[in-house]
């Protein structure tokens, strides 16, 4: 989902609104200060055209008539004046100025469309991720998400906490592409999540009631926008009674863990194909189990953060900033990762920023 051409408080629109004043004024001066053969009241034609870009239909008339009469008023002072050719360009300014409203009105009318269809989708995105919970039976957490700053107002990003009958399960996951599909995409594995996360017998069997759901509904509804998205998921238990976490991943990148101040990234050597990727099915899924004892971290994130780039293309140190930080509270940490993310992309992050930092207490 795009946002509107010109932001209504940006720099853009507001040159954009000033465009065909400033037309109509240089026409003006030029075509007065020149010889009578040259002819520069011709670029007043721009000023309705252009006017439909950032102004209503109503003041585009009105930009319009305004242009006719400046137009009139340079043609009566040349001492060419001809009967035939002044109301014959005044004609055709009137054509220009009637089909340039007609096309400010389409303008608004796809506006808001687009924001109503931007809101929805924002609705929907909002109701499937809910805060995440500060703290669930053993692990406390910390969320940071926000959406990318490119335009995509929805994107494909999801997240979910839940206690289990022994500890507490978490999935992340990346929706392939962005928008009404990947919002769509995101409530079934979501959906499929709550479900499962209270009765599956270990993460393997969550992974593939989640394969599962999204075959079955691929199935069902081949024409939708979700029957083809493919996501990376990742899937964590933090057993109650065992100072371990137990991960698992459908193609999405590994998570850092923090034992004292020393950080690295947790190796899984076998991870799992995304889950609904076309033509392929996980048949075995591998668990890796980590030490996790109280005060240790670990930060899960989606590809939006591990593959942000700066100005010469390097992607963003993340294992090197998060060491950086390891004596840091807890809550800080996502703050700061925040910051700097914005300040080595130069502001300009693109795709949407998840991550998830669980703390064992």
């Amino acid at each position: 989902m795009t946002r509107l051409a010109f932001s209504r408080s940006g720099t853009a629109y507001a040159v954009a609104r000033m465009l065909p004043f400033l037309i109509i004024a240089a026409s003006i001066v030029i075509d007065v200060a020149t010889p009578d053969n040259n002819r520069y009241d011709r670029f007043l034609f721009a000023a309705p055209a252009l006017a439909a870009i950032a102004w209503g239909p109503a003041a585009t008339l009105g930009i319009g008539l305004l242009t006719m009469g400046a137009s009139f008023g340079l043609a009566t002072s040349r001492t060419d004046f001809q009967v035939v050719s002044g109301p014959a360009t005044l004609y055709a300014l009137l054509l220009v100025t009637l089909v340039s409203a007609w096309s400010s009105s389409l303008r608004l009318r796809h506006e808001r469309q687009l924001q109503r269809m931007g809101s929805i989708a924002e609705a929907a995105q909002h109701a499937l991720l809910r805060p995440m919970p500060s703290r669930l039976g053993p692990v406390d957490f910390h969320l940071l998400y926000e959406a990318s700053a490119q335009g995509a107002r929805v994107g494909g990003d999801f997240y979910k906490a839940l206690p289990a009958p022994d500890g507490v399960r978490l999935m992340v996951g990346d929706v392939q592409g962005k928008g009404l599909g990947a919002v769509e995409t995101a409530s079934l594995l979501l959906g499929s999540f709550r479900e499962s996360a209270y009765t599956a017998g270990d993460l393997a069997e969550i992974a593939r009631r989640l394969d599962t759901t999204m075959r079955r509904y691929a199935r069902m509804c081949p024409d939708s926008e979700a029957a083809d998205r493919f996501a990376t998921v990742l899937l964590v238990e933090f057993p109650a009674d065992e100072p371990v976490a137990r991960i698992l991943s459908c193609g999405h990148p590994a998570p850092l863990v923090q034992h004292g101040t020393a950080v690295t990234t947790v190796p899984i050597p076998s991870p799992a194909l995304p889950v609904n990727l076309a033509g392929f099915e996980n048949e075995e899924f591998d668990i890796v189990d980590i030490p996790f004892a109280p005060d240790d971290r670990l930060l899960l994130f989606t590809d939006g953060v591990s593959e942000t780039r700066d100005a010469a293309g390097e992607f963003y140190p993340l294992e090197e900033r998060v060491a950086a930080w390891s004596l840091r509270p807890a809550d800080r940490v996502l703050p700061l990762l925040r910051d700097d993310l914005a300040r080595f992309a130069a502001g300009k992050l693109g795709d949407d920023t998840t991550a998830i930092l669980a703390v064992r207490h």
